[in-house]
């Protein structure tokens, strides 16, 4: 019997995404017993402080992936979009599942939309990429950092801290949340561009043929595709977790992929939105067109002084 350790988070739904993962890599292989074990990432020991001031890359991975380097864990369950674009030598993102719902969520105990909100609501969210977003909707909103796990978040919300939070969609209906508060409103994607990779589970795992081909059975082609093209496009413009960048590409029935891009300024005064359609045949290069075609129109300038004001 092989016994195969993950190291994950502590959070409930980091649990969850490990717990999942371990079922479906047990139900496949009936020598493999699979172990979790927690650690403590900076993302999580750093509650008070909003995520881009202290720093956007690996928050939420570098902890799991020493443990992997020293040997103390063979893999790890991530959100993808919380997964840097480039991984420490010696580590391997193995597979990408199956996509949940990519869109962000309004939650609101008294608001159903975010034309409901009343003239200078207060909204919590913990990402720039949401708040760039929705004050180009609602430039009148004030939007607080929230911080903390899915359960204190929906608490500060149903306390009255907040008239309404933006989560991600996946996470609360992973946990079977979306009933906890009156108002769970899932945003078009055309309004809010997702993170890069949201909704899809990256297995980052050490490079070992082993491991990579116990892993390599909870791939999902479709959402591979996806990520890879979102992955590419943020690795072009040189974009950590941290700055507001939106990116969502979408494999269609007939093979035809949509790209849509959205990258601006948290105060959502500038955006720059672009889309691009190709194939699955040309799906390698288009995360890299698109990045192209919005660096000529000048993403990079935008970007570093959405870095500048985000950092004050």
């Amino acid at each position: 019997m092989r016994e195969i350790v993950i190291a994950t988070r502590g959070s409930k739904l980091a649990l969850w995404q490990s717990e999942h993962i371990k079922s479906q890599i047990e139900n496949r292989f009936d020598d493999v017993k699979v172990k979790l074990e927690i650690f403590k990432t900076k993302g999580d020991k750093i509650l008070d402080t909003p995520l881009a001031l202290i720093g956007g890359k690996g928050l939420f991975t570098k902890e799991l992936e020493d443990a992997m380097l020293r040997g103390d864990a063979h893999l790890a369950v991530h959100s993808l979009k919380d997964v840097p674009t480039e991984l420490p030598k010696g580590l391997i993102l193995g597979a990408v599942t199956k996509r949940e719902d990519p869109r962000d969520a309004l939650l609101s105990q008294e608001y159903a939309s975010i034309e409901d909100l009343p003239p200078n609501a207060l909204v919590g969210t913990t990402s720039l990429r949401r708040r760039m977003q929705l004050l180009h909707i609602r430039p009148d909103l004030c939007v607080k950092d929230l911080r903390g796990n899915v359960d204190t978040r929906l608490r500060k919300l149903k306390e009255g801290e907040f008239d309404a939070i933006i989560l991600a969609a996946a996470g609360l209906k992973r946990l079977g949340l979306t009933k906890e508060v009156n108002h769970f409103v899932p945003i078009a994607e055309e309004r809010m561009i997702p993170a890069m990779g949201q909704a899809a589970l990256g297995i980052e795992c050490v490079e070992d043929p082993e491991i990579l081909e116990i892993v390599s059975t909870l791939n999902d082609e479709k959402s591979m595709i996806e990520t890879s093209i979102e992955r590419e496009f943020v690795e072009a413009l040189e974009g950590g977790c941290q700055v507001p960048i939106g990116v969502k590409a979408t494999v269609k029935e007939n093979s035809d992929i949509v790209v849509r891009a959205v990258i601006g300024l948290p105060n959502g005064k500038e955006l720059l939105k672009e889309k691009i359609i190709g194939t699955v045949e040309n799906y390698e290069t288009l995360g890299k067109t698109l990045a192209e075609s919005m660096i000529e129109a000048g993403a990079k300038e935008l970007l570093k002084r959405a870095e500048e004001m985000a950092f004050k």
